[in-house]
């Protein structure tokens, strides 16, 4: 079942779309930005732009009415997550990634409190699948159950939200309810590559899944005219809702 927000108007699923900005400047992204146009109201920034000057651009984007979902993945001791957190909180950033560790999510609800920020927990990465997972020394475990049990792990200590792959959503939002956000990379239109991605599914499926949220970067920051991929999206994105 897909998840529908309270109000559907078009402003409100232009910002169901995150847009990936993958590039490797600044210079890139403001470009980017500006053929995407008003399709665009939501960005991701992760670490490639993150460390080319991106969290300046964050403020830029946050002070033109984008939102920002800084895609950071942060995992340290406690204090150190705390008062990154804190930090990220001040920018006025609207999502943040950590990873699915309890003392790391942990950390993070206790950092951002008292901010509109909203944390996502990262369960598995949609570039892993159950050989890497054995690779990586984890007991043989399907991703698929990994991602259910740290899901329920993030619902119990108060994170806002999951990243997981498309195909887990369904389950993840039956462990969830129907009150967080489930965030979901690894997107393809129909007829797309599937690159390094190895779990992946269309903009409508994953809606129908139970997607709050879709980030796509490639198939729009690869094409020709940005914004008409991103308009095609949104068009994928509004018809299944």
């Amino acid at each position: 079942m897909s998840f529908r927000p309270e109000s559907s108007s078009a402003k409100d699923m232009r910002d169901r779309l995150i847009i990936g900005l993958d590039v490797p400047s600044v210079e890139e992204a403001r470009a980017l930005v500006d053929r995407i146009g008003d399709a665009g109201t939501f960005y991701k920034i992760g670490y490639q732009l993150a460390y080319a000057g991106g969290f300046e651009l964050a403020r830029e984007l946050i002070d033109q009415g984008k939102k920002v979902f800084l895609d950071l993945k942060l995992h340290d001791i406690g204090n150190t997550v705390e008062a990154g957190v804190r930090s990220v909180a001040r920018l006025g950033a609207t999502l943040l990634t950590v990873h699915a560790y309890p003392q790391t999510m942990r950390a993070a609800v206790a950092g951002k409190a008292g901010s509109s920020l909203k944390i996502l927990a990262v369960t598995v990465l949609t570039s892993y699948d159950d050989s890497d997972l054995v690779e990586a020394g984890y007991a043989p475990v399907p991703a698929a159950e990994l991602v259910a049990r740290r899901a329920a792990q993030a619902r119990d200590i108060g994170v806002d939200g999951i990243v997981c792959a498309a195909p887990e959503a369904e389950r993840v939002r039956a462990i969830l309810g129907s009150d967080r956000l489930i965030v979901t990379p690894g997107i393809r239109p129909a007829g797309a590559e599937a690159g390094d991605q190895k779990r992946v599914v269309t903009p409508a499926d994953a809606i129908r899944a139970g997607a709050t949220h879709l980030v796509v970067a490639r198939p729009i920051v690869k094409a020709a005219d940005p914004r008409a991929a991103a308009e095609a999206i949104l068009a994928e994105i509004t018809q299944a809702a």
